[in-house]
């Protein structure tokens, strides 16, 4: 029997429940027919012309994009723009787009939770619980706490070995030893205050506003900002694996041609 995304969205829907995104965010099923057959799908960070023609080419059916596309109110769609004429070709070929975002950040097992787990912490909880009646265990961010301190420049190559990036930039204080933690992935800034608050030693985001590394400078914590893309990218990777898990009779992928759009250019 065929799946369809009547079948799949159920899934998605469970795993990041779309009640946890945030009020301005544009999440769920943003193109598609819930009733047509889903054989492959592809996961990616970002919906962008060349993760399209991938899409495209290997003729997918749904696309999980974690951010999502339309997510300004939208008047015109025609070819006079790279998104239009993108999204246009997808609406062409019957090609599917569901975005989970902020929901997927805040869920049980979502992109926070893989992050922290990831880097050895225990006693993992919310930074920001969600008010949401019914919602045990989510909301925004996480902290945790290291099983024993770790020397400073031992847990900074923790991070790099666990999001794979070679440079950390950072601002605040460098501690001697980090015992406490809080993560936010993405542009997460206004979490530092949560993790101030909470007697963290460093928080990790992806990347925030010159203000914010002031702020950590004053606080005297530590902030790392290991980049928006490197904080999130590992969580569609694992979305992927975790669908193909559910669903066994679909061929599912995290996108191959998708890169950070920000690199590191060393001098001479």
């Amino acid at each position: 029997m065929t799946d369809t995304l009547e079948t799949v969205l159920p899934f998605l829907e469970e795993f990041a429940p779309l009640e946890l995104a945030e009020s301005w965010d544009n999440v769920g099923l943003l193109l598609g027919d819930r009733h047509q057959a889903v054989r492959r799908v592809m996961t990616c960070l970002t919906l962008t012309p060349d993760v399209a023609d991938e899409a495209l080419s290997r003729q997918v059916d749904l696309i999980v994009s974690h951010h999502p596309i339309l997510f300004r109110p939208v008047q015109k769609l025609t070819t006079a723009t790279s998104e239009g004429r993108m999204i246009l070709n997808l609406i062409r070929s019957g090609v599917a787009v569901y975005s989970p975002h902020t929901a997927f950040d805040s869920a049980r097992q979502g992109i926070n939770q893989q992050l922290a787990e990831g880097l050895g912490l225990t006693e993992i909880r919310p930074l920001r619980p969600s008010p949401l009646a019914g919602f045990e265990d989510v909301g925004g961010g996480r902290m945790g706490s290291l099983p024993e301190p770790v020397p400073f420049d031992t847990f900074l190559g923790r991070i790099r070995t666990l999001l794979r990036v070679t440079h950390l930039p950072m601002a605040g204080s460098r501690k001697s030893t980090i015992s406490t933690v809080a993560v936010a992935c993405g542009s997460a800034g206004e979490f530092l205050s949560d993790a101030v608050t909470h007697g963290c030693d460093l928080f990790l985001t992806g990347e925030t506003r010159f203000h914010t590394c002031l702020e950590a400078r004053e606080k005297e914590i530590t902030l790392v900002l290991a980049g928006h893309y490197a904080t999130e990218r590992s969580g569609v990777e694992q979305l992927a694996d975790q669908l193909a898990s559910r669903f066994p009779g679909i061929k599912v992928w995290a996108s191959q041609v998708e890169t950070d759009p920000v690199v590191t250019v060393s001098g001479d």
